[in-house]
């Protein structure tokens, strides 16, 4: 384990801002909207806000405070969890779990990244009037999609190499206040289209009937573990670069606000959407009632939506893409900063090098899925996020609530948070995460392993 001085974020707002930025991704501004939107909506949010503080953010303290405590990369930080020379080895293997998942996710999510990125550019095409170059900007083909990932991947190699400050909080603290305005911006737009208001009801006014149903239930609590990346290791790699001054908890907690704000935009803004598009002639249901497929939503019904409002639609098209790359590449950055941070440390290569080297890596992998994409593209998906991501956060929450000792996670909290042991947090979070948080992760692997 290297030695020198590590890195740390240079200010509280440039963490959260990194932190929840690593978490906002496609995830909430997709996948909650989604979700939402095949599971009653206003009864889908009310029991999503409810799992995301009984279960995601017990975890995110845990995987938060791992990072700190180990001050490394997830191998590192887990193997320092304990000093019983017989668990050592599978703490080293649970780190190496934990460093497989976002490398494997980066590896799908660069090319729906770099979709993002054709569909933006096909907006300014649009407007400039070449519509040789729209239609290949949009159509799916091996050409555009690779195109696509290697746009993707520079932007994220590029905030990367910069290292903590220069790179990722630099750039973190920038792209969310960015997100947010967007956010405002395509809202107010889309609350003036005729159906935007019976969307917004649908999603705000729970139907009461639904909250027992055990698909939606299941539902919100892995759209509620997923949207955290609980399990990414993200939270881990960041906790690592946060100064022992800051109470944990706390910035925790906003870590998990700010992200929860982001899905409600996103639900807010793309469920109104929705409703407006079926006012437009759109179809978003099929006939037994299901909405159809989440890239339909996004690649199809969405743009099509945006081309029946003329010219203003253009703009509102670009202004939602780039909504959506800024909170792919937020997740992205910390993706990959997850195995630059380990090589780093563990071969003392200079930072640009080794984030341009795995980063060209990973992107021949996402290349080969280009190639190979009915095969591949599903395949990878599901075994890192459904299988692998669970499986992760599972045992971190193991190590965490039975192997880290007591008396260790009180003195790493203390640091930040002084008076902590007389808490009710402190009272209720110890035993929570060792007996709650692991029956509450092996319903979501449950749900995973059957869905």
């Amino acid at each position: 384990m290297t030695t020198e001085k590590r890195e740390t974020f240079s200010s509280r707002m440039g963490f959260i801002l990194a932190a929840a930025g690593a978490a906002v991704g496609l995830g909430n501004i997709w996948g909650f909207p989604t979700q939402a939107a095949e599971n009653g909506g206003g009864a889908f949010l009310l029991v999503y806000l409810i799992f995301i503080f009984i279960v995601a953010f017990p975890m995110l303290v845990v995987e938060m405070a791992i990072g700190r405590y180990g001050s490394a990369n997830p191998i590192d930080s887990m193997v320092k969890l304990t000093s019983n020379a017989r668990l050592k080895p599978i703490a080293q293997m649970i780190g190496c779990l934990g460093l497989l998942v976002p490398t494997l996710v980066l590896t799908f999510y660069s090319i729906v990244g770099g979709w993002l990125v054709c569909y933006l550019c096909a907006t300014l095409t649009q407007a400039l009037g070449f519509a040789h170059q729209t239609l290949w900007l949009q159509n799916f083909s091996v050409a555009r999609n690779i195109f696509g990932t290697l746009v993707f991947y520079l932007l994220t190699i590029l905030i990367v190499q910069g290292g903590v400050k220069q790179g990722i909080e630099k750039w973190s603290s920038r792209l969310m206040p960015a997100l947010f305005l967007l956010f405002i911006l395509l809202f107010a737009y889309i609350m003036t289209q005729e159906g935007a208001m019976e969307g917004l009801k649908y999603l705000l006014i729970p139907d009461f009937s639904k909250l027992l149903n055990p698909e939606l239930l299941l539902s919100a609590m892995g759209q509620g573990f997923f949207s955290l990346t609980i399990g990414g290791c993200s939270m881990l790699i960041y906790g690592s670069y946060l100064h022992k001054k800051e109470n944990l908890p706390q910035m925790a907690f906003n870590v998990t606000l700010v992200d929860t704000a982001v899905a409600l935009f996103a639900g807010v803004i793309i469920i109104p959407a929705m409703f407006v598009a079926m006012h437009q002639g759109v179809q978003i249901y099929a006939s037994d009632g299901s909405l159809l497929s989440a890239s339909t939503l996004v690649f199809d019904v969405l743009p099509a939506l945006f081309s029946s409002l003329g010219v203003m639609g253009n703009f509102v098209a670009f202004v939602f893409f780039v909504l959506m790359l800024i909170a792919a590449l937020t997740s992205s950055i910390s993706m990959l900063e997850v195995p630059v941070s380990l090589v780093s440390e563990r071969f003392h290569t200079q930072r640009g090098i080794t984030a341009w080297s795995l980063g060209t890596i990973i992107a021949c992998v996402s290349l080969v899925i280009c190639w190979h994409f009915s095969a591949l593209f599903d395949f990878i998906a599901t075994l890192a996020t459904q299988k692998l991501q669970p499986v992760t956060a599972l045992m971190f929450c193991l190590f965490g609530g039975w192997v880290w000792r007591r008396n260790d996670k009180l003195h790493e909290l203390k640091q930040g948070y002084a008076e902590i042991e007389s808490s009710f947090f402190w009272k209720i979070w110890p035993l929570y995460v060792k007996f709650v948080c692991p029956v509450l992760v092996g319903c979501v692997l449950w749900w995973a392993f059957t869905a």
